[in-house]
């Protein structure tokens, strides 16, 4: 076991993270779902969505079976969500190729919708402790301050290098230890901004430390600038005060979750829903837009909210649009920013009433 690895595992066992929901009763399940929840996503908004997630589907089965709406509630919020979608398409294949037992052979998780080598390797060390390297984005931070390695970590190569790296680090024993304390190190004490050296059982050795280059280090994604979009997101409300839901197309933004109906910005809102939705609106109001950032782009919404009723000599008719009780709603998978939207009508109700 080398000196990185030794002074690692005796820090855990003081520092390291023991109490984590997906480290009780671990399971290749338990530790598949927490490793792709916690992709792009920090352990602290993570954890009530694991527990909500893992209540309702507890093993592969219960996931494989759930309806694309159940799935998506749960996971709304989250972000990301084709993440949702490959862990229910993994889950069915388990079950059709591997009889409802999770794999723990690496080929076969690869073979997985939406497993990768990292999250392999994660599954593998965390849950079958087998000697597997990880290489997330707090392993990667580590490794390129600890080794001063120039270039973006994204970079094919600089990947490269850091998947040896990680490999000549990992221990002969003490797998899932290992594992668990190199995240916990990266995400508590080796953080992006304002990492504390001071606590750092690598800090003698760290070669970023020695140079002075923990803030530079790892180098960031070469800056782009994000295109803005606009569009106008329509509240429409019955006589009865249900409110209008779109359910939007499985790939794509927001694949599979209920959203509002969007009237190009461009586009008469009201001459539009005439001939898209069938619809005829009054009192008509609308709001301050509401900003929502992309990977790829910036969106910039204008929540406009309208009386809705059929438009004469038109029927609206389209399995993918219901009126829905605003009471209920939160029983659906709704993006973050329509969440937004829903609650300040639904407040904004109460307060008239």
């Amino acid at each position: 076991m080398d000196i990185f690895a030794q002074r690692l595992l005796a820090w855990f066992d003081r520092h390291g993270r023991h109490d984590l929901p997906w480290q009780q009763g671990r399971s290749p399940y338990r530790v598949w779902v927490s490793e792709i929840m916690l992709q792009q996503t920090q352990v602290a908004t993570v954890i009530p969505y694991y527990q909500r997630f893992m209540a309702r589907f507890p093993n592969v089965a219960s996931l494989a079976a759930a309806s694309e709406d159940e799935l998506m509630a749960h996971w709304a919020g989250l972000g990301y969500y084709s993440r949702a979608r490959n862990l229910q398409a993994a889950a069915k294949q388990v079950i059709a190729d591997h009889g409802g037992i999770f794999p723990q052979q690496r080929d076969a998780l690869l073979d997985l919708p939406g497993i990768g080598r990292s999250t392999a390797g994660a599954i593998l060390s965390l849950a079958c402790d087998q000697a597997s390297a990880i290489l997330d984005g707090n392993v990667k931070r580590v490794l390129c301050r600890y080794h001063a390695i120039d270039g973006w970590p994204g970079k094919r190569e600089v990947e490269q290098q850091l998947w040896q790296l990680a490999e000549q680090h990992t221990p002969t024993s003490r797998f899932a230890d290992y594992t668990q304390a190199i995240m916990d190190l990266g995400a508590t004490v080796c953080r992006r901004s304002k990492p504390l050296c001071g606590q750092c059982p690598q800090q003698s050795d760290c070669q970023a430390h020695a140079q002075q280059r923990c803030q530079e280090l790892p180098a960031r994604k070469p800056r782009q600038v994000l295109p803005e979009r606009h569009t106008t997101m329509l509240l429409l409300q019955n006589p009865a005060g249900e409110l209008l839901l779109h359910k939007r197309p499985g790939q794509g933004i927001w694949g599979g979750l209920w959203s509002l109906p969007e009237c190009p910005h461009d586009q008469d809102v009201k001459r539009w829903c005439r001939q898209e939705l069938g619809l005829q609106l009054s009192q008509t109001e609308l709001h301050d837009s509401l900003p929502h950032v992309f990977s790829h782009f910036r969106l910039h919404i204008h929540p406009l909210c309208a009386r809705a009723q059929p438009a004469k000599g038109r029927i609206m008719e389209a399995d993918d649009t219901v009126w829905y009780n605003t009471g209920s709603i939160h029983q659906l998978g709704l993006p973050a920013p329509v969440k937004t939207l829903v609650h300040r009508l639904v407040l904004t109700k109460e307060s008239n009433t």
